[in-house]
Parts: structure tokens; C-alpha cells; sequence
């Protein structure tokens, strides 16, 4: 298939690793498949890929792949054909890409899309595929701008954006030579996925990146600092779900207008409670008079009872908070019940189908 190298028609996204530290928030059901803004988190990554022009997108899937295809089907419903090729075993980011190469369609020199489930980001797709055209890169990355890239990979760029290293993670202030990281997303030449070793563990990262600059490849940089969020933590999740609500964080997925709130059919919602902050109530899911929820998930069935306040947090499926209960920065797993009158503050997470009585645990002194 020999196509405009300004525009990619296919993609590889990777989804669904035994990492994800989502779990075990919710039962059996990995990170991309818990909604965010009322929907499944991988129909925005599939949604914004359409919106771009890409058409054929294979999903390298690993940990429950199973939960993608019955859901997703072949992709007709959102424009897309999709294909489906589960790890027997971990593969890592370069890995996983050659293990689906047998199902792109591209010629040689044509531009593949690769991006990563666990990113919720505003990139310009079309822009970093246009760059890579017009750089003539084997492969181009999106790079984001951090304030603290202590915890990241750095990849200096020089003045024409080409890659100039792939530095770890700095120990001292000295090795901090740019605020530039990888964020996620790429564009290969198709000959360069086939030129990744097949069928053993490879690291982008560390190995794929690394050898192609070691032997003159062309790697292109394109800083683009629009919305970026890394969902690896419970609270980014939420985060990113309110984001998606308010509209920051772009998506043609997301299931009415942006605004403070998003209630899905069959919510119920008391006529004085209050919702702010991007809030989602999901399907079948009540909440009670006088409660307030700002900037929270709370998924499908779940209850959340009179006079509840619940700030950043999310509320697991079918999940109770009972009676002028306090979550703040809080995660409620399915099926738990947390009685009236409790404080939940500061990162807790409460496990599936526990229940906590009534005024068992505050968080606040008693003046």
C-alpha cells in the first residue's frame, strides 16, 4: 500500500500490560477498557487516530486482550478496520511492534503511526506525520515539555529537531540537559519496524532508539506541548477523565457537549446535589440530595448517598459511599461499601467488595 507520506493510513496501538497500576481498582478489566468521560479510555486514543486519517489501526494487546475484540469488534462502527495480536509472552514496546508486523499493509517507506494506551494527549497527529514526511526521518517522536524531568528519560534534539541522544533518567542537576521527553507517540518507517529483532523482548527505549542514532539513522524530535497526561496512576486516570469532561484534553469521543459535568442515560442525580469539575456520573448510578462530587468518576451503579461530599476520587462500579461521607483524593473499588460517616482522604484505595461500618476511619483531629 503506497499512500501520501504526509498522512498515515495505519497504526499500531499498544495496549493492555500486566503493569497496569490501575489494578485492581476494578474487577478483570484493564486500564483502557475503564471509562473515562463515559467511555471505554481506548475508544478516544481509536477516535482521535480516525479523526487524523488513519484508517487500519492493529491493537498489540497482551494482559485480558480478551475484553478488547468483543467489545470493539473490526472497528466499523468508528470508521476504522482493526486487527487484534496478543503477547504469548512480554515483548516491551519494540517488541510488541515487530510482533504485529505482519499485518501492516504499508510499502516500505511508508509512515506507520504507533502510540501508546496509557497517554491521554492533545498531539497534533497529522503535524507530527507531516514533520516526519518533510524531515525525511525514519522515525519521528513526540516530545513534551515537563517542569521536573527527574523522573523521565531526556532526549535532547538539536536546532533542526534531530535527535541527538536518549539519556536516563538525571541522578544530579548536571545531567539534566533539557526538559524534553518522550511522549509516547511515533511515526516509523514501515522498514524500520521490519528491521526490529522478532519473537525475544526489545525496549524502544533502550535498544531500538539507541542502535538506530548508533548507526546514522535520522530520528526526529517534534516538541509539541499541548495536552499531556501519563495515565499510570489511579488519580491521573481521574484526572484525565475530568479533563476529557471540561474539555482540555481534546476528544471527538466523548458522549455530549464539555462542560462541568457529563450524566450518563440512566444516572440519577437529586435536583440540589451538585456536580463541578468535570464530574461523570455513570450509567445507572444515583446521587443522593445535598451531595457534592467535583472532578470524580463515578462509574456505573454505583451510589453515592445524601450529603456526601467526593472530591478528585473515583467510585467503582456499583460501589456505596454512604451518608455524609468525605472522599477526597480517594479510589473505591467495585462492589465496596463505605458506611455513613467516614473521612477518606489522601491517595486511599479500598479494595473490591470491602465494606467499611459506619464512622470507622477519619482523617481529621477532633477540634
Amino acid at each position: 500500500m503506497t499512500q501520501d507520506r504526509t498522512q498515515a493510513q495505519e497504526a499500531i496501538l499498544l495496549v493492555g500490560g500486566k503493569g497496569t497500576r490501575l489494578r485492581p481498582l476494578t474487577v478483570n478489566t484493564p486500564k483502557p477498557m475503564v471509562p473515562a468521560a463515559g467511555v471505554p479510555f481506548l475508544t478516544h486514543q481509536l477516535a482521535r487516530a480516525r479523526a487524523a486519517g488513519v484508517e487500519h489501526i492493529v491493537l498489540a494487546t497482551s494482559y485480558l486482550a480478551e475484553v478488547f475484540e468483543p467489545h470493539f469488534g473490526d472497528g466499523s462502527s468508528m470508521g476504522l478496520h482493526l486487527e487484534y495480536v496478543t503477547e504469548e509472552e512480554p515483548l516491551g514496546t519494540g517488541g510488541a511492534i515487530r510482533n504485529v508486523a505482519s499485518r501492516l499493509r504499508s510499502g516500505s517507506d511508508d509512515p506507520v503511526l504507533i502510540f501508546n494506551g496509557d497517554i491521554l494527549t492533545g498531539l497534533d497527529i497529522r503535524g507530527l506525520v507531516t514533520t516526519h514526511a518533510r524531515s525525511g526521518a525514519d522515525v519521528s517522536l513526540h516530545l513534551t515539555r515537563v517542569e521536573d524531568p527527574r523522573a523521565f528519560g531526556l532526549v535532547p534534539t538539536d536546532e533542526h529537531g534531530r535527535v541527538t541522544a536518549f539519556l536516563e533518567k538525571p541522578q544530579t542537576p548536571e545531567e539534566i540537559v533539557t526538559d524534553q521527553i518522550n511522549a509516547g507517540a511515533y511515526v516509523f518507517r514501515r522498514s524500520v519496524i521490519d528491521s526490529i529483532p522478532a519473537g525475544r523482548p526489545v525496549s524502544v527505549e533502550r535498544e531500538t532508539f539507541p542502535d538506530l542514532l548508533a548507526t546514522g539513522a535520522h530520528l526526529q524530535g517534534m516538541v509539541d506541548s499541548t495536552y499531556w497526561l501519563d495515565l499510570g496512576t489511579p488519580h491521573a486516570f481521574v484526572r484525565g477523565s475530568a479533563d476529557l469532561v471540561l474539555g482540555r484534553a481534546p476528544s471527538p469521543a466523548v458522549p455530549g457537549r464539555c462542560g462541568d459535568r457529563l450524566v450518563l442515560p440512566t444516572a440519577t442525580v437529586a435536583a440540589d446535589a451538585k456536580l463541578t469539575g468535570g464530574t461523570v456520573v455513570g450509567a445507572g448510578a444515583v446521587i443522593g440530595a445535598g451531595a457534592r462530587v467535583s472532578g470524580s468518576t463515578i462509574l456505573d451503579g454505583a451510589v453515592v448517598a445524601a450529603g456526601a461530599v467526593v472530591t478528585d476520587s473515583l467510585v467503582g462500579a456499583r460501589a456505596r459511599v454512604g451518608e455524609r461521607t468525605v472522599l477526597s483524593h480517594a479510589v473505591i473499588g467495585d462492589d465496596a461499601v463505605i458506611g455513613a460517616d467516614n473521612e477518606l482522604r489522601d491517595g486511599v484505595r479500598v479494595w473490591c467488595e470491602a465494606t467499611l461500618p459506619a464512622g470507622s476511619i477519619r482523617f481529621s483531629s477532633d477540634q
